[in-house]
């Protein structure tokens, strides 16, 4: 598995709705979920890219697998860490290709992102409570829950967050 960044025009392809132009620019073969499930996820980063160019080696790639030869999901960070070391994850893979581990490797490889890189200090992730899979995973590498937060988009969100120096190693073995 490989997180391999996307282009701003492939990013202002998807935020249009367009896969067909997205795939044209994009080094990879991108699914369904990368449009119209994801738009207004590309919409959003299309955005943040307008304002802040910079941001592009942070925010979402594509969860590439080579053994597939195709992209399977998303995965990044919401942007740079902030002035306090925070940064977020984010991740969703397409309901085709999940429990596979798609998600797990995402993450770790997030975190280990965020545990090399000195000016990060703390690694959030905000869940919607229903999200049983995707909670039960981030406690697998030490988050802890630390409240609540209304997102316009998503509806209620549990945060949780983890000390991005050990998160990597924090791997616990939970049943599922």
């Amino acid at each position: 598995m490989e997180l391999l960044q996307l282009s701003r025009g492939v990013i202002d392809s998807l935020a249009a709705g367009n896969l067909v132009a997205a795939n044209r620019q994009a080094p990879l073969e991108l699914t369904e979920h990368f449009s119209q499930d994801r738009q207004s996820l590309w919409r959003m980063r299309s955005a943040q890219l307008q304002e802040h160019p910079s941001d592009a080696a942070w925010i979402s790639r594509a969860i590439y697998d080579p053994g597939l030869g195709r992209a399977v999901g998303v995965a990044g960070f919401h942007g740079p860490p902030d002035d306090s070391g925070m940064v977020e994850v984010g991740y969703s893979v397409d309901p085709a290709y999940r429990r596979r581990g798609y998600a797990r490797a995402a993450l770790q490889a997030l975190l280990e992102v965020a545990a090399r890189d000195p000016s990060i200090h703390t690694v959030r992730a905000t869940i919607s409570p229903d999200n049983s899979a995707s909670r039960r995973l981030v406690e697998q590498y030490g988050f802890v829950a630390k409240g609540e937060q209304w997102d316009d988009e998503d509806g209620l969100e549990i945060i949780y967050e983890v000390d991005a120096g050990g998160a990597g190693s924090a791997v616990r073995t939970v049943p599922e």
